[in-house]
């Protein structure tokens, strides 16, 4: 899996695609807040894996916290970090499998990087891309080259 590039100079803003998941899917799209820590990595632990619950750890140590959530009726549905991995660093960010598809990624993709655009940033790397299309679609990311294996080189594994 390869790196993306974001120009965020140009970055459009998440409010319609924020209050489109309100409207279509009773989405709400906000920043996380440290007392939900624990019911965060619960989330994320039951629905993706244990490095990313390393990685929303870090976002959530973060003051204010890095990582932003889509709730639904005050259930965590989706949850986007940056900063955790690497300064710059875009992810991880997973969305519940009944709503992909609604808008909800997009939603806290621009939200997430519309920060780090707020706190300085010029542009974002999304590290270890999986949707290559969605992150081109959405935000105009560019692959980075030779950017295999970047900073996942030689992974600590459990064997």
């Amino acid at each position: 899996m390869h790196d993306m590039l974001v120009r965020l100079v140009h970055l459009r803003s998440p409010e319609p695609l924020v209050r489109r998941v309100w409207g279509e899917c009773a989405v709400l799209i906000r920043p996380c807040r440290p007392f939900e820590l624990h019911l965060l990595l619960k989330w994320v632990r039951e629905n993706f894996s244990p490095k990313w619950v390393s990685e929303a750890t870090v976002a959530m140590s973060h003051c204010p916290p890095t990582c932003f959530v889509a709730t639904q009726h005050a259930r965590i549905v989706g949850f986007a970090c940056y900063d955790t991995t690497s300064r710059g660093f875009f992810g991880p960010m997973g969305v519940d499998e009944t709503l992909r598809g609604c808008g909800v990624g997009a939603a806290l993709l621009v939200a997430g990087l519309q920060r780090m655009r707020e706190m300085g940033y010029a542009y974002a790397i999304i590290g270890g891309v999986g949707p290559a299309d969605f992150y081109r679609k959405v935000v105009g990311a560019t692959d980075i080259e030779d950017s295999t294996p970047g900073i996942y080189e030689d992974l600590l594994s459990e064997g």
